[in-house]
């Protein structure tokens, strides 16, 4: 399995709606997690991309896993270079602003709808 469903995720479900094959769970805690019997990092289909990461409105609710030691050095170095020194890509930026105000609109959404 090439993803998993961190700490982050909000529980919106937009990822389970679009994997193509099912393989995204809720556990009886209601935290979500990826079946590896069922992902197929949507290899071999229509997407160039894996789905629950492009459907994730948050930046970090699914991550991919490095499939080695120095891929996970190397891409956890990268982005903390990134931060410090404040060149991060036009598309990270435009995701992290994004994926906050949709958050922000889904939760006043799911207020509503429970009369909060």
């Amino acid at each position: 399995m090439a993803y998993k469903i961190t700490s982050q995720c909000i529980a919106c479900n937009l990822c389970r709606s679009v994997c193509p094959t099912g393989a995204i769970k809720v556990a009886e805690d209601g935290q979500h997690w990826i079946d590896s019997e069922l992902c197929t990092n949507c290899v071999g289909s229509v997407y160039t991309v894996a789905q629950c990461k492009s459907g994730c409105p948050t930046c970090d609710g699914c991550v991919k896993v490095p499939s080695d030691y120095w891929e996970g050095w190397f891409a956890n170095y990268n982005r903390v270079i990134a931060k410090l020194t404040k060149k991060q890509d036009y598309w990270e930026r435009w995701f992290n602003c994004y994926s906050q105000k949709f958050s922000e609109q889904l939760q006043k959404h799911q207020g509503e709808i429970l009369g909060v």
